[in-house]
Formats: C-alpha cells, sequence, structure tokens
C-alpha cells in the first residue's frame, strides 16, 4: 500500500529533510513544490538504491533548496499491510 505524507518547510532545511526521509527507506517517490502548490521536481526512488546513484538527486535538491523559499515535500512511502 502507497501512502503520501506532506512536509512544508522553509528551503533551507529541503536537503536535510530529504537525505532523513530517504534513509527511512520505504521512500518510492519525493516531490518538491513551491508555497503555491507547484510541483518543482519529483524524484522517483527504487528500493535499494544508494551511495553514488543518489549523489544526483541530492545535488538537484541542493540546487533547489537554494532557490526556494517556503516549500513543501510529497512523499510517496509503501508501507507493509502486516504491520
Amino acid at each position: 500500500m502507497t501512502i503520501k505524507e506532506t512536509f512544508a518547510m522553509h528551503g533551507e532545511n529541503l536537503l536535510k529533510k530529504v537525505k532523513e526521509l530517504i534513509a527511512e527507506g520505504n521512500v518510492t517517490r519525493i516531490t518538491i513544490t513551491d508555497k503555491n502548490n507547484k510541483e518543482i521536481a519529483t524524484f522517483p526512488l527504487t528500493i535499494g538504491v544508494v551511495g553514488v546513484l543518489l549523489a544526483p538527486v541530492f545535488a538537484a535538491v541542493g540546487a533547489i533548496a537554494a532557490f526556494v523559499g517556503d516549500c513543501s515535500i510529497i512523499v510517496e512511502k509503501e508501507v507493509d499491510e502486516a504491520k
């Protein structure tokens, strides 16, 4: 089952939050929107993606964080229904 969570934040905290979310391991997609809910970027994530493969995602998020003020992160997660 896929669930969506939304986190509102300022751009300076964006990269830190994205790294935290990816570290959780069950994130399948991250979408960054501006304060008007206009989509800025979407990053599909495959389970098991680590290290070097995440470097381009972190670089892009860092660049976005430098230019946006208030933004939101919409996170899609796979949740095991048996839990």
